[in-house]
């Protein structure tokens, strides 16, 4: 389990993020059209997995902000924002942002993502969301980079994400 804090106040997840140089355990999400997505539909695409509570969250709604500018300038990559969020949500935020650059993706049916990903909270008032993390993968689906961020309401390292691509 990783320890992380939300306010200052100690809080664990449900495990540990991948190894790098690890193959990312397979995962099937729900798009905005309601429609399943799997990692096996990135193959052949750089991926930054951006993973946060909730996208109506000030942290959470500036790092979809932040990746979707970047995601226009990286070639060969796709940003996936992956929350609990239902689908609905995570559409009408980046439609009221106009951000078109990234991919959002819901864990809200079963929850499986974050507990194969180990970053689902185990306790405290967000139990059941996911944790704040990013984790890079190659064109095959390799864990290239993880960061658990250690302060929910922090932002994660951007700089050091997108260098690991």
């Amino acid at each position: 389990m990783a320890n992380i804090t939300l306010g200052g106040n100690p809080i664990k997840t449900s495990g540990e993020l991948p190894q790098n140089g690890t193959a990312a355990p397979e995962f099937t999400l729900i798009k905005a059209d309601l429609s399943p997505a799997s990692l096996a539909d990135f193959k052949g695409s750089k991926l930054v997995l951006n993973i946060f509570p909730s996208i109506d969250t000030g942290t959470c709604a500036t790092s979809v902000r932040k990746f979707n500018e970047q995601a226009v300038s990286l070639e060969n990559t796709k940003v996936l924002c992956i929350s609990r969020d239902l689908p609905f949500a995570q559409k009408r935020f980046c439609g009221a942002e106009g951000l078109d650059n990234v991919i959002t993706l819901s864990d809200f049916k079963d929850g499986a993502f974050g507990n194969n990903y180990g970053l689902t909270i185990a306790d405290g008032p967000l139990a059941g969301l996911h944790s704040r993390a990013v984790v890079v993968l190659d064109e095959n689906g390799n864990v290239k980079y993880t960061e658990q961020v250690s302060e929910i309401a922090d932002e994660p390292n951007y700089e050091n994400a997108l260098a690991a691509l």
